[in-house]
């Protein structure tokens, strides 16, 4: 097991600020919850033509590999890290990441919140992304139901990149055949579909990404039973997918 702290966030935390000075981002704190800061990452301001990338993970405390593979990623690529304006949310719920909770200490679950102000750390999270725009957008998660990789395409961007996400993490871990996720059509461990602002009357984080701040939004899933190394290389693998899919799109936006 390479990854047994996966829930220790103070050495994450320590991990971020190494990671941060070497990729050059910028690293600070912007809410409280639970007795632990909650901090972001983004690039040193700029008018360039570079293409813009929003990562979250742990915004549910008991998906550990989305954290570690995050933080994993981002240590192994600090010459890759400056190509994109990157905002990063590293761990929304320190709390939950802690005591390997979904929820946060109030027993809500923070990506049913985004569209309402009643959370505070949230209501911050949504003050730092106003006037942004990313050409991408990637919430990384965990589903413990899973049984296998699974990805959450919104529809309407082509060419679409959900396969290539699956086809990337296959080394690592099959992906989820069922053809029902979560009581919506799957295909080969992709959900992909048109979402309207009253399709769900509590929002996750990926609808205010879609509706007001992407170009393209995904949500991945790893299954949480199976073993972490593999999870946390799947997650990783996306990254490596996603980063690369995004600079070709800039040089070529018709994906020829």
């Amino acid at each position: 097991m390479l990854h047994v702290r996966s829930h220790n966030y103070p050495l994450l935390v320590r991990r971020w600020e190494r990671a941060a000075a070497t990729a050059g981002l910028e690293m600070r704190e912007f809410a409280e919850s639970g007795g632990f800061p909650i901090h972001c990452l983004a690039s040193v301001p700029s008018r360039d033509e570079r293409p813009s990338l929003y990562i979250s993970a742990g915004i549910h405390g008991d998906e550990a590999a989305s954290t570690e593979g995050l933080i994993n990623w981002v240590e192994k690529n600090p010459r890759l890290i400056p190509k994109f304006r990157t905002l990063i949310f590293p761990c929304l719920n320190p709390w939950g990441l802690v005591n390997n909770c979904r929820l946060d200490p109030r027993g809500r679950d923070l990506n049913r919140c985004f569209n309402k102000s009643r959370v505070p750390q949230i209501r911050a999270q949504v003050k730092i992304l106003a006037h942004s725009r990313f050409d991408l957008a990637l919430m990384l998660h965990e589903d413990f139901d899973a049984h296998g990789v699974y990805v959450y395409e919104v529809s309407g961007r082509r060419p679409f990149w959900a396969e290539k996400f699956l086809e990337a993490t296959a080394a690592h871990l099959p992906h989820d055949p069922r053809r029902s996720i979560e009581g919506r059509r799957a295909r080969n461990g992709i959900v992909r579909r048109k979402i309207t602002p009253d399709l769900m009357p509590d929002w996750p984080e990926a609808f205010l990404l879609h509706f007001a701040h992407a170009s393209r939004t995904f949500t991945i899933e790893t299954p949480s039973e199976f073993a972490i190394d593999a999870r946390v290389a799947a997650q990783e693998a996306v990254l490596d997918v996603a980063a690369q899919l995004c600079l070709v799109s800039q040089r070529d936006p018709a994906g020829n």
